[in-house]
């Protein structure tokens, strides 16, 4: 049986950030994620953990400026004091939530920066991150984003992502596999989790084209849910969609596809 957790910034928007927790608690779900707990004190967040029961299954980096065009800061050259600033702070709220996943948000390599460039400083990067993480017993995540959703990002694709676990060892760090940026991106899904999963250490799933709900969308639920499971995984199952309505009457397709 899958273990699902709630995404807290695409799920239950219906109420304020804080009252979402007790929402997913209701509709059943044992877990939250989501991408930045940093707006709150860790101590009011693990008290609304505490208080329903939850785990927290992962957390992100913080992207850096948005309003710039920061999509993270692990690959961009002269920002490596960010860079380990926010690897200390997102291991500091992960150690008081009790969370084992923090994703590194990769980055966009800035214009007139290779790509080659790029990679050795996101290789140095995350060498010392996934060091300082091991200590905490933490794994970090690497997740490629697809290129329509986010042009020019580092990591694009699965095989990338894979490589730099296995490159880096995956004592410390794991494939975050996003099924809606891995279909628009790439494709052929059922047979990239069975290559790829002795490296993955979290799975997303949004339907395509419109990152809503299973069975919204063209990907075969029925078949890839029953897949993930015979290859054994056991580590947690994001919901990382946008409901196509309200959230609790859209969360039918869990009892439809039996997870």
């Amino acid at each position: 049986m899958l273990r699902l957790c709630a995404n807290l910034g695409f799920l239950f928007c219906e109420v304020p950030f804080l009252d979402r927790f007790t929402a997913a608690a209701r509709a059943g779900f044992a877990g939250v994620e989501y991408a930045s707990p940093y707006e709150y004190e860790p101590r009011e967040l693990r008290a609304r953990l505490d208080d329903n029961g939850l785990a927290q299954a992962l957390i992100n980096t913080i992207p850096g400026d948005r309003a710039k065009g920061d999509r993270g800061l692990a690959c961009l050259p002269g920002r490596e004091a960010e860079f380990r600033a926010s690897i200390d702070q997102a291991l500091d709220y992960a150690g008081a939530l009790g969370c084992a996943r923090v994703h590194v948000l990769a980055g966009v390599p800035p214009q007139g920066v290779s790509r080659e460039r790029a990679l050795a400083v996101y290789a140095n990067n995350f060498a010392w991150a996934g060091e300082k993480a091991l200590k905490q017993g933490v794994r970090l995540m690497i997740e490629p984003l697809n290129p329509i959703a986010a042009p020019g990002y580092l990591i694009s694709t699965q095989e990338q992502g894979a490589a730099i676990v296995e490159a880096i060892g995956v004592d410390r760090t794991g494939l975050q596999f996003d099924t809606f940026h891995c279909q628009l991106a790439q494709g052929n899904l059922g047979n990239r989790l069975s290559a790829l999963m002795p490296v993955i250490g979290h799975i997303q799933i949004g339907d395509v084209p419109d990152r809503h709900e299973p069975g919204t969308g063209e990907i075969g639920w029925d078949y890839l849910f029953r897949h993930i499971d015979a290859l054994g995984y056991d580590g947690w199952v994001g919901c990382e969609y946008h409901p196509a309505g309200d959230t609790v009457a859209g969360l039918g397709w869990r009892e439809k596809f039996g997870v």
